[in-house]
This record gives structure tokens, C-alpha cells and sequence, in this order.
């Protein structure tokens, strides 16, 4: 057992070395099984209490005998249970400023304890001997029943203690039983031995309630044990949970900084093929500059896909309910995946646009983005349906297709991370690319929206893929914007002057040879303080830029926000900016409004970067 009044773990009672070599074995075997440092403690807390108790009946045998029994007889007596108050007082107060927890030093103090007890029980056989003779039938009843409650009050606290109960009961009744025997007549026989049953008796209930308090301490101590079981496995969970957590985000940051500067040769790559395609009319080139920006695209993807996990594992995505029309995003959808139907000669449907939700629409578009990406990518002919129709008090969102289908057996693992449905001749090469991220992101997403997904498929037919989410009300109107249609892929720059501030040279290289291609004047800078320079010598009514170009993350800590506040300080605060970043993990949302630039997520593809420029310049293709 350890002693919760010391730190310091102590070992069993039943190892004494040293002072405690010498008690007896019986002693030490009762006091291994039983004892505790808490029963010890328990025991000399009683103290006050057993006291106040000897003191009581001391009263009531005093009242009762003092003027029948011989004076030098009574003192003696009174003077004996005197020195054994004096005793156990300073008994008491020793082990209370006791400094010692060691299993030989609670020994001794019990032992001492156990000692004090046996002279009490000796006193109050002294006294049923010597004054029982003295009394009349009421006097001598008294002192019984005085002698008898004190064994009976003393079970609770002796019991557990069982040997010394029983040396105390002895003790105090051994004598008594025999001095009312003594005159042999039938009646002191009797009850005599009516004290003997109930001797008896007493004895047997305290094995019983010593049984019970056995019981009630080994639950006690096997709660102890698994408390600090538990305790321990607490630690370890939490432990586990904070290296979790440490990687979990190292895998965040390695992910975050890959990207980062996966996507700088990729923008720079996709930058220099527009250039190239430019410069050559040679219909064979164009073809290969195309071939160029749809690989880029698609890593562009796959790095998206990897980070989406990423932030979802990590607790990166909020989920922000509202009240929407399920038509607006249908409306997105239409826009964006007909042409591609149409290219493969399929039908894109939607059915169920006049119905509202309450979800996050933000990422009910990502899920019904990836799933009719799925179906459109694998049916060869037919229908992709998207659906949106009640059900038990809830809408349910549903993609259909008529495509190649999901055999049974893949179905449990599609969702799983980076799972490829195995070689079948039903899937062109086209269909087998990519890193099987898609699902386990839709899953994710559903999940986080407490709308669990589910699919039915049958090869060769096609497959559904539903998810179910609560009833909206009707979104308030927003007053139509004032936005401006797709600016043609035509582009001219002409007599219009960019800043360029780009630390990575093939990015800066490619930036500086497409730009220039589209008629414009460039100025590139590579660090942020080579940029101010120029700033602060610059005319501002000769060399004011048309426009901003700048990557975030730049060398020595500095950002591009602190250039863009630099140039803007020095030329005008209506300067136009754009914010070129590769990392996608830190949200750049809040900086945007706040300092009036758009974002561009490296890499950046030329057609996208031209209608970015097109929109801050106000410039439609010359053939407009």
C-alpha cells in the first residue's frame, strides 16, 4: 500500500527491517493482511472518541460503586486508568506530529496502540472482579451492561484488528463471567452462561462486520489500484493525444510547405509554355503547349486534393450553416461541367432546384463538385443526373449516372484514401489517372456535415450517390451585382506598366516573358527591399504602375502586403494589386479585403492570370 499522507512510497507492513525485526511473527502475519496505513490512522483518530467513551463509563461505575467498594481499592483503580489516559494522550499527539510514513514506524505505533487497549481491557477486568462482590443486583447489573457496551462500542474500531478484539473481549468479560459464577448457585450459573451466549454472540458479529470491513477495503483499495490505473492510461492517452496532435501538424506544415514549392516551378512551367505558344504559330507547338498546361492543371488538382484531406484531418474546414436556394449551385454546376458533358457527348441534368437547405453551401458545392466530376469522368454515354427531392422530413442530394459502375467488392474501399478501383478494360486511361483522393475527400466533407454518404452502383449501369441534409427557408434577395462577364481569351497590355515582385527567377522569368508577350512594360524586382528602392527614386507621375504583381511569401520574412502598402504609399493608394501565393494552407481571405487585392493560388494558369488582369485593368481583348 502507499500512504497518502507521504509522497514517498513505502513499502508493505509485513516488510519491517530494522526496529520492526522484532515483534512476533502472529503479529506480523495479522498485520501484513489487514493493516494499513490508513487503519492506522483510522485507529488513532478513534483515540479522542474511545477516550471520552472509557471516561463516560468510569462516571457511571464511580457514581454507582464509590461509597460500597474499599476507598484505597477505588483510587488505585482511578489512579490506573489516570496514567493510561495520560498515555494514550501523549500517544496521540505523538503520532499526529509524527515525521515518518515507514512501514517499522507505523508498526511501533500501533503496537504501542494495541498495548494501551490490552491494559484497558486489564482495568475493566480488575474492576468487574473486584467490584462486582461490593454491589446489589441494580449495582451489579450497571456495571455489567457498562462492561458489555464498552466491548460492544470498541467492535468498530477492534474488529479489523480481530486478535486484539478478541484479547480485549477476554480480558474484560473473562473475569466478569467467572466472578458471577463463583457462588455456584443456580441463578450466578445461569447467568453465567447467559453471558457466555452473549459473549458468544458478540464475537460472531464482529468476525461478520471484521468480514464485511475486509470486503469493504479490498473494493476500497482495488478502486485505489484502478483509479491510478486509470490515471496512468489518462496520461498515456493524453500523451498520445498531444504527439498526435504535434504530427498531425508537422504533417500540415510539410504538406503546406510542399505544395509551396511544388507549385513554384509548376507556375513558373505553365508561364513559359503561354510564352512559348505565343511566340510559334506552329500548330503542332500549340498542341504541345496545351497538352503542357492540362498536366499542370492536373497536378494543380492533385496538390488540392492532398491538401483538402490535410485540412479536413487537422480541423482546417469550418462548417457554417445558412439558408440557401440548392439552385444556385446548380446554376455553378451547369456552368462549369456542360461544356465538358458536352464534349463527351452526355446528358447533364438537374432536377429539384426550386427546393432550400440549411447547410454549408460552400461545402455542399465541393461535395457535389467532386461527385459530378466522378460521374462525368466515368460514363462513356448517357445521363449524369443531380437531384434534389424530399424524404422523411429531409432533402436528399443525389448524383446520378449511367456510367461503367462499382463492383460490390470495391464499393467498402472507394472511400479510402488514395484507393484506385483495380485494371479493368471498362476504364480507358484517362479514368485510371489521378490519386484516388476524391471520394475520401466527399466522405470527409458529408461527415463533417453530419450527413453520412451512401452508394448504390450496379456494373455496367451505373450509380447513385446520396446524402441527406435539413430543410431551409428562403435566402433573402441580394441586390444583382454589377460584374462583368468573361473578358474573351484575347489580351492587350499595350503601353500598360506592371510591377513584377517575385523572389523565385523562373517564376520572375516567366512573368517578365508573358507579360511583355501581351504588350506590356515590366518592371521585376526579386526581394522586397529592391522593390522599395525603386519605389522611393521613382517619379510618380512618369513611372505610376498600372498594376501590382506580387508573391506573398518573400525573402527574410517579408510579405508581399508590406510591398504592396510600400508601392501604394509612394504611388497612390488605387493602384491595383495582385497577390500570388503557393501556399494554400493559411487563409488569405481576411488580408484581401482588408488591403485590397485579389488572390491567385499558385500555379497560376496563364488563362486565368490574363482574365485576373483583364478584370483590374478594366481591359477587354482588342477584338472585342
Amino acid at each position: 500500500m502507499q500512504f497518502a499522507q507521504s509522497p514517498e512510497k513505502s513499502a508493505p507492513l509485513g516488510e519491517v527491517q530494522g526496529g520492526g525485526a522484532g515483534f512476533d511473527p502472529a503479529t506480523r502475519a495479522m498485520f501484513d493482511d489487514q493493516a494499513s496505513a490508513e487503519r492506522v490512522v483510522d485507529i488513532y483518530a478513534y483515540l479522542p472518541i474511545t477516550t471520552v467513551a472509557m471516561v463516560v463509563g468510569v462516571l457511571v461505575t464511580v457514581s454507582q460503586f464509590w461509597s460500597i467498594v474499599p476507598r484505597a481499592g477505588m483510587v488505585a483503580w482511578l489512579v490506573a486508568l489516570g496514567l493510561l489516559g495520560v498515555v494514550r494522550s501523549f500517544m496521540y499527539r505523538g503520532f499526529k506530529k509524527r515525521r515518518s510514513n515507514e512501514s517499522a514506524a507505523l508498526l511501533r505505533w500501533y503496537q504501542a496502540w494495541r498495548g494501551t487497549t490490552l491494559v484497558a481491557g486489564c482495568l475493566w477486568g480488575i474492576a468487574a472482579w473486584f467490584f462486582y462482590p461490593y454491589g446489589g443486583a441494580s449495582e451489579r447489573l450497571i456495571l455489567i451492561l457498562t462492561i458489555y457496551s464498552y466491548c460492544m462500542a470498541g467492535m468498530q474500531i477492534l474488529s479489523p484488528q480481530h486478535n486484539t478484539f478478541y484479547e480485549f473481549c477476554a480480558l474484560c468479560l473473562t473475569p466478569l463471567v467467572v466472578r458471577v459464577a463463583l457462588p455456584g448457585d443456580t441463578t450466578d450459573l445461569m447467568l453465567a452462561a447467559y453471558l457466555l451466549v452473549i459473549f458468544g454472540i458478540t464475537i460472531m458479529l464482529a468476525r461478520l462486520y471484521r468480514r464485511n470491513n475486509e470486503g469493504l477495503v479490498q473494493i476500497k483499495v482495488r478502486l485505489d489500484q484502478l483509479t491510478l490505473q486509470l490515471r496512468a492510461e489518462k496520461a498515456a492517452a493524453e500523451a498520445a493525444r498531444q504527439e498526435a496532435e504535434v504530427a498531425n501538424r508537422a504533417k500540415t506544415q510539410f504538406f503546406a510547405a510542399a505544395s509551396h514549392d511544388l507549385r513554384q516551378p509548376l507556375h513558373a512551367m505553365g508561364l513559359f509554355a503561354e510564352a512559348l505558344r505565343q511566340r510559334s504559330h506552329d500548330e503542332e507547338v500549340t498542341q504541345l503547349v496545351a497538352s503542357i498546361n492540362g498536366s499542370v492543371d492536373a497536378l494543380e488538382g492533385l496538390f488540392s486534393e492532398l491538401l483538402d484531406i490535410t485540412r479536413i484531418d487537422t480541423g482546417g474546414v469550418d462548417v457554417t450553416p445558412e439558408h440557401f436556394n440548392v439552385g444556385d449551385i446548380f446554376r455553378k454546376l451547369r456552368l462549369h461541367f456542360e461544356p465538358v458533358a458536352f464534349e463527351k457527348g452526355l446528358a447533364l441534368r438537374f432536377r429539384g432546384a426550386q427546393h432550400n437547405l440549411y447547410a454549408d453551401p460552400v461545402l455542399v458545392e465541393r461535395v457535389l463538385r467532386n461527385l459530378v466530376s466522378n460521374a462525368i469522368r466515368y460514363t462513356n454515354d448517357g445521363t449524369v443526373l443531380v437531384s434534389c427531392r424530399r424524404r422523411n422530413g429531409r432533402l436528399m442530394l443525389q448524383v446520378w449516372d449511367t456510367g461503367v459502375g462499382i463492383r460490390e467488392r470495391e464499393q467498402e474501399h472507394i472511400f479510402e484514401e488514395f484507393y484506385q478501383v483495380p485494371y479493368s478494360e471498362a476504364l480507358s486511361p484517362q479514368q485510371r489517372k489521378g490519386l484516388g483522393l476524391g471520394l475520401a475527400i466527399v466522405k470527409r466533407l458529408a461527415g463533417l456535415m453530419q450527413s453520412p454518404l451512401s452508394l448504390r452502383s450496379v456494373p455496367g449501369r451505373g450509380s447513385v450517390f446520396s446524402f441527406e441534409l435539413p430543410p431551409g427557408k428562403a435566402p433573402r434577395v441580394r441586390e444583382p451585382s454589377d460584374v462583368r462577364g468573361k473578358l474573351p481569351i484575347g489580351l492587350t497590355l499595350d503601353h500598360r506598366f506592371i510591377v513584377v515582385v517575385e523572389d523565385e527567377p523562373a517564376v520572375r522569368g516567366g512573368l517578365e516573358v508573358l507579360l511583355r508577350g501581351w504588350g506590356a512594360r515590366v518592371a521585376s524586382f526579386e526581394t522586397a527591399q529592391e522593390s522599395c528602392a525603386w519605389a522611393q527614386n521613382a517619379d510618380p507621375t512618369s513611372e505610376c504602375p498600372d498594376l501590382l504583381i506580387v508573391d506573398y511569401r518573400l525573402e527574410q520574412g517579408h510579405t508581399g502586403i508590406q510591398v504592396i502598402d510600400a508601392l501604394r504609399s509612394r504611388f497612390g493608394r488605387t493602384v491595383p494589386a495582385i497577390m500570388v501565393t503557393g501556399s494554400t494552407m493559411t487563409q488569405h481571405d481576411g488580408e484581401a479585403a482588408e488591403h485590397d487585392f485579389h488572390l491567385l493560388i499558385k500555379p497560376v494558369v496563364p488563362n486565368k492570370l490574363r482574365a485576373m488582369i483583364g478584370f483590374k485593368l478594366g481591359v477587354r481583348s482588342a477584338s472585342a
